[in-house]
């Protein structure tokens, strides 16, 4: 359908009609931040496949403009360009600002004097088709985020009267506009006079507090015995709630998850204020935090600086109320000695995910204090140490990344993942050599990728992750020989090294420091407002960690940048898992955790240049992201957590891995459990087929009707056909006399193609008996094991979770589906997913289903080398079978049957495995239909094209990872 149809059923729609159906990008649309959405994906998105764009905006934040520099990156290697229209009205935009606008090569810029000039305008050409953007925002990263916001977009032909007048004010603007050259940024900030820094907080900081503040929350004015009061911020204050709950219920001891930056410290001595020991022992690992700790604990508690001691070195002062010790003194025997085992009512330990060593284990068995607190950002080991058993399981509050984000807690990022320097065969991998590491052109590509993205604040102090010693000292030579003011440090160099080289990052004086795994943890340098990662994911919480480092809020900034340069590392996957918190290692989920970031809260962002997106993508579609020793790995790290050994529901409760994802290395989960441990005997033969049939075919909850059957069966011998169509009405469940059939067929394995049918011979569990379904025999022996009936509730119960993705629909848009899916859930007779060869018409229930694989591997025959495109959101380019002809009886079929159901699956490439995007039902387009010939075998062979039009356009992530925009 061409632009101008389409965009007059989309205005229709628009502003006459909300049931037309029309392309859903093209409707005019309320662009907000809101659960619903934010401002900055559809700016990105309309970025990303214009020819061309023009913005004009007042006000332009260095925090907004470096959200769009990945795809403006992405945009000049295909050589577009666009114009920026800004201004200095109200003094608001500050050199910074312009300095990076500078940095953009495919951006050209100019400043008008136009009083008052207050536009927030958007147009990017889409080639037939232009797009406005215009409303409220701003180029600021809170306008495109998180601000109330109203925004119109629209969509014009490029003769239409609107979109020609506003072209026409932006011409004219820009004619009279002076161009943005460093010259006039020059005597632009001898001029500039930055505005007034907004009040970030109600209440008035001490001295040097300002990053505290945002961890402590509010100040109360009056000073209280020559101190001021913090009071707790609203989550601090729920997590002493469920601390006194803990102890409240008789328990001694309790732990703490708290992500990195977001206050622990804090909140263990609101804890300490309200519990208000006698006596209280602090226990850390370093004796500069131990510094940092007990200065917050006097702004918190107050009260003389007698009350304060530490027992570190040769300082050991034993009779403080407030006692702060380093681990390596107070664990040493003669120490311990010279205390009574109860001389602590209250013992706090940080970063108690190291409590696993001698030292803390040996002080935690020689002290018996009346309440014992655990802190940590990252309880998960993998040196498998149960820190949750150490805390007797009681996790008294947890607040991850996610959350701190969503809650303000931590300092805003921009994530950037971009691609590695890489020239003909030369891709950075795993294998690389340093010599390979260090080449002048892959120096040069990290300077200039730095310096594009730039950061925060007046000047860098930044930190860089590298992948060997080597590579961090060699590289800091070379950075310093181009003029920048770098240093190494690895784990040779002692800790009054790292702290004077941290002191000169500080002051100013370097500018990055550079280190290969030293500051995972443990470290804070609230000033490092860029991270640079010079190395492959090895770890998600590794990853978390690193970044952590430059989350901690300072004065000197309003966010950080991280650079995190992708090679061809195959864990590259681990970047989206770590970005999301997502643990389930479901290949999908991690392919939509690339696709769309929306996940990320607040003004924080993450974006990925083209080529570095399609790395991750090339690792998550490897074989294999998991092996069955690691998933043994993941299933004792739950275990150490619940303090039990975990069914499957739990592992999605508790955001492990997907029970899918386990399931295919083992059969079913008993299987699973008897490689866990070896003395476990296996289930009577009929019952394992039956736990293997529940496992592969029904714990996806694609439909649910299966499973509730076999649910009444187990509550009664003997379900009525009636009572069985009264359970789908009470549970909602859509239904008809075909879908029941189909039930029946997949239960009595009528459905399975032979193989499967001798392979799940033992699992027959129902009889169907005219009206009636009764028990089998081996089913009615198994739901005398007690065992048995444990494993099927528990595949019932992550079935019924892993349904509500689907809504209960039959097909859902924009899920994933294999071709034996269509046929179970469209109530083929049997499963015919063999002979599909990417489509076929089942005369019966008058459905054809289309399978198509985007872009197809070159060694795959010529006669699946088919053409198939989405030529926009709404319209499929599709081609047949060879020695098809338009009037061949199937082509007729699909062209000129209206009431033919026709469903259109696409996965992108064949790595993807067995499962395809849902598109939605679809009609053809008969005008487009075409007879053409096409080489098949080297012979020319008939081939029919033509066009089908979609009921709803593809969802728009969807649609740009299928197309590659």
């Amino acid at each position: 359908m061409e632009a101008r149809q389409q965009l007059v059923e989309a205005l229709e729609k628009g502003f006459m009609n909300d049931a037309i159906v029309a392309n859903e990008r093209l409707q005019p649309r309320l662009l907000s931040n809101n659960a619903n959405g934010q401002v900055l994906p559809t700016l990105l998105q309309e970025l990303a496949t214009c020819h061309s764009f023009t913005i004009s905006v007042a006000f332009i934040t260095s925090s907004g403009l470096v959200m769009l520099k990945s795809v403006l990156q992405d945009l000049a290697l295909k050589g577009v360009r666009g114009r920026i229209l800004t201004s200095t009205y109200l003094g608001f935009n500050n050199p910074k600002a312009f300095e990076e606008l500078m940095k953009i090569p495919n951006v050209d810029v100019r400043l008008t004097s136009i009083p008052g000039f207050h536009a927030k305008g958007y147009i990017f050409d889409q080639g037939s088709y232009e797009t406005l953007i215009v409303g409220s925002s701003n180029l600021t990263d809170s306008a495109l985020k998180t601000n109330y916001e109203w925004n119109v977009k629209l969509n014009s032909l490029s003769q239409g009267d609107l979109i020609q007048r506003f072209n026409e004010q932006f011409e004219h603007a820009w004619k009279d506009a002076t161009p943005l050259s460093q010259q006039w940024i020059d005597m632009y900030r001898q001029t500039y006079k930055p505005m007034p820094k907004r009040q970030v907080t109600p209440f008035p900081l001490l001295p040097g507090q300002v990053a505290e503040a945002a961890l402590a929350a509010s100040f109360e004015t009056e000073p209280t015995a020559g101190y001021v009061t913090i009071t707790p911020n609203k989550m601090q204050t729920q997590a002493l709630a469920q601390i006194q709950q803990v102890r409240d219920s008789g328990e001694k001891r309790a732990l703490v998850v708290s992500a990195t930056g977001t206050g622990k410290t804090y909140l263990s001595a609101f804890d300490v204020r309200q519990y208000a020991p006698k006596k209280m022992l602090f226990i850390v690992h370093r004796e500069q935090i131990l510094e940092k700790a007990m200065s917050d604990y006097q702004k918190v508690l107050g009260g003389d600086k007698a009350d304060y001691g530490k027992f570190v070195g040769s300082t050991q002062q034993t009779d403080a109320r407030y006692l702060f010790a380093t681990i390596q003194t107070l664990s040493k025997p003669e120490n311990l000695a010279r205390f009574d085992r109860e001389a602590f009512d209250y013992i706090l330990i940080d970063e108690v995910h190291k409590a696993g060593a001698p030292s803390y284990l040996r002080l935690l068995d020689y002290f018996e204090p009346a309440f014992l607190l655990g802190m940590t950002a990252t309880p998960e080991r993998t040196d498998q140490f149960n820190i949750f058993e150490l805390f007797d399981y009681n996790i008294a509050y947890e607040i991850r990344l996610q959350e701190a984000l969503e809650e303000e807690m931590l300092c805003p990022f921009h994530y950037f993942g971009v691609t590695d320097f890489e020239r003909d065969d030369y891709v950075i991998d795993e294998n690389m050599s340093i010599d390979q590491l260090m080449l002048d052109e892959r120096v040069n590509h990290v300077i200039e990728k730095v310096e594009y993205y730039g950061h925060a604040g007046d000047a860098v102090k930044g930190l860089i992750f590298c992948s060997r010693k080597e590579e961090a000292k060699q590289l800091s030579q070379k950075l310093n020989a181009r003029g920048y003011r770098t240093m190494p440090l690895t784990g040779e160099d002692s800790t009054d090294v790292r702290e004077a080289v941290v002191e000169k990052l500080e002051a100013g004086e370097l500018d990055y420091i550079l280190t290969v795994d030293v500051f995972n943890e443990g470290i804070d340098i609230p000033v490092v407002n860029q991270i640079v990662m010079l190395r492959q994911t090895q770890s998600s919480i590794i990853f978390i960690q690193q970044l952590g480092r430059g989350l901690r809020k300072h004065d000197s900034k309003d966010y950080v940048v991280i650079l995190d340069f992708i090679g061809n590392y195959k864990n590259n996957y681990m970047i989206p898992m770590a970005l999301a918190g997502d643990n389930t290692y479901n290949k999908d989920n991690l392919r939509r955790n690339t696709m769309d970031m929306a996940y990320i809260k607040g003004v924080s962002s993450v974006h990925f240049e083209e080529i570095a997106k399609n790395r991750i993508f090339e690792a998550i579609n490897q074989k294999t992201l998991i092996t069955i020793r690691e998933l043994k790995a993941q299933f004792e790290q739950l275990s150490n957590r619940l303090g039990h050994q975990p069914m499957l529901i739990e592992f999605i409760e508790h955001h492990s891995v997907d029970p899918e994802v386990l399931l295919t290395k083992r059969p079913n989960y008993h299987e699973f459990l008897m490689y866990v441990d070896k003395d476990l005997a296996a289930l009577p033969a009929s019952q394992n087929t039956m736990l293997t049939f529940l496992s592969q075919e029904l714990i996806d909850g694609k439909r649910m009707h299966e499973l509730l059957l076999l649910k009444a069966l187990i509550a009664q011998p003997t379900v009525s056909k009636a009572q069985y169509i009264e359970l789908l009405q009470q549970h909602e469940l859509t239904y008809d006399e075909e879908t029941i059939t189909s039930v029946e067929r997949f239960l009595d394995l009528s459905f399975f193609v032979s193989s499967n049918r001798t392979k799940y011979a033992d699992a027959l569990m129902l009889e169907v008996h005219e009206d009636m379904y009764t028990r089998t025999s081996s089913f009615e022996v198994a739901l005398k094991n007690d065992l048995f009936i444990r494993y099927v509730e528990d595949i019932f119960a992550c079935a019924n979770e892993k349904s509500t993705r689907y809504a209960y629909e039959q097909l859902k848009v924009g899920e994933k589906y294999s071709r034996k899916d269509y046929c179970r859930l469209m109530n083929w007779s049997s499963d015919m997913s063999a002979t599909m060869y990417g489509y076929k018409i089942d005369e019966p229930t008058n459905t054809c289903p289309l399978f198509i694989t985007y872009h197809k591997d070159d060694s795959l025959s010529s006669e699946t080398l088919y053409e198939d495109e989405l030529l926009n959101p709404s319209t499929l380019k599709w081609f047949t079978r060879p020695n098809n002809r338009v009037n061949s009886k199937q082509v007729e079929r699909i062209l000129h049957s209206p009431d033919l159901r026709i469903d259109v699956f696409i996965k992108k490439e064949g790595g993807e495995g067995t499962d395809y995007f849902y598109l939605g039902k679809a009609k053809p387009n008969v005008e487009s239909a075409e007879d053409i010939q096409l080489m098949h075998k080297g012979v020319m062979k008939p081939y029919v094209t033509l066009n089908f039009e979609l009921e709803a356009p593809v969802p728009e992530a969807i649609y740009r990872y299928l197309v590659g925009v």
